[in-house]
């Protein structure tokens, strides 16, 4: 019994608590017997679901076709957002698939592993515009303007 308990434990040192115990909880519901330790494992490493994470694959493209700007764009997770800011925009916007898919999903596992492990993402939206103008210039002050550029441009 101590021999099978640390194997398990060795099996399953890399994964987090969380993803540990969201896999399991997964596991219970769907199976009659308790799982092997290759379906544990197994669902510990596709456990992207688990935490609202989408798969790399659709990550990728989800990175390659968001509008900008990229961080006003509403993400299916905020991973994909640094992922591909890791990545880089360019990069992703330009290059293949098979030139680009590699670099985002390397930068996509390890976003996610730091996601597994607990760490909250949060990304800087830009401020948004006011409706309104706070100081709005009279016609007069604009006409003034107006020559004035008028004068700097033609000098």
């Amino acid at each position: 019994m101590t021999i099978a308990k640390k194997y398990w434990l060795s099996s399953l040192e890399e994964y987090s608590p969380a993803q540990i115990t969201a896999a399991a909880k997964k596991i219970i519901k769907s199976q009659e017997y308790l799982p092997s330790i290759a379906t544990f494992l197994s669902a510990c490493q596709d456990g992207y679901d688990l935490f609202g994470l989408p798969a790399a694959h659709s990550a990728f493209r989800e990175a390659c076709h968001a509008p900008s700007p990229k961080s006003a764009y509403e993400w299916s997770h905020e991973a994909v957002y640094f992922a591909g800011k890791a990545t880089g925009w360019f990069l992703l916007a330009n290059e293949s698939e098979s030139v680009s898919f590699p670099i985002f999903e390397y930068n996509y596992s390890l976003v996610v592993k730091n996601v597994m492990l607990g760490e909250e993402l949060n990304i800087k939206r830009p401020p948004a515009l006011s409706r309104k103008l706070e100081n709005p210039v009279s016609k007069e002050e604009l006409r003034s303007r107006i020559s004035r550029l008028r004068k700097e441009l033609n000098s």
